[in-house]
């Protein structure tokens, strides 16, 4: 279950979006204000659909980096899938019409984040491990 990779999770709720099922018009619901908040400023943030996925995202990308400093035969398992999961991004990003907007491509540029820094953080960690007489 550990090795289960997170960013799978903003993957498919953007093509539950794709699909209609988290309602928006014909560009998808990612343009879709969630709140505003008035600020100080005068000015108005909001965040949109789109934004909170992104927002998801990153906080998975957080956890999928602690998870690749750990040292064990289950951490090979988890580079692999989340190797299959950025195979995913890509050929959906390629080949799905709905999926060249920004949202998927940022969420596909995480995803290669994760895949590059899981590798290179379970490099160095297994390079300490070692030990030379």
């Amino acid at each position: 279950m550990a090795s289960i990779p997170l960013l799978i999770v903003p993957f498919i709720i953007f093509n539950l979006g794709l699909a209609g099922m988290l309602g928006g018009g014909a560009a998808g619901p990612w343009e879709q204000v969630l709140f505003t908040i008035p600020m100080m400023s005068g000015g108005d943030w909001s965040m949109t659909l789109g934004d909170l996925t992104i927002l998801i995202a990153l906080i998975l990308l957080f956890v999928e980096i602690m998870k690749s400093t750990r040292t064990s035969n289950a951490s090979v398992i988890d580079h692999l899938l989340s190797t299959f999961v950025f195979v995913a991004y890509l050929v959906e990003f390629l080949l799905v019409r709905g999926a060249a907007h920004s949202v998927f491509f940022i969420l596909l540029v995480i995803a290669l984040v994760d895949l590059v820094a899981g590798f290179s953080v379970s490099i160095r960690s297994a390079g300490r491990d070692v030990s030379f007489n």
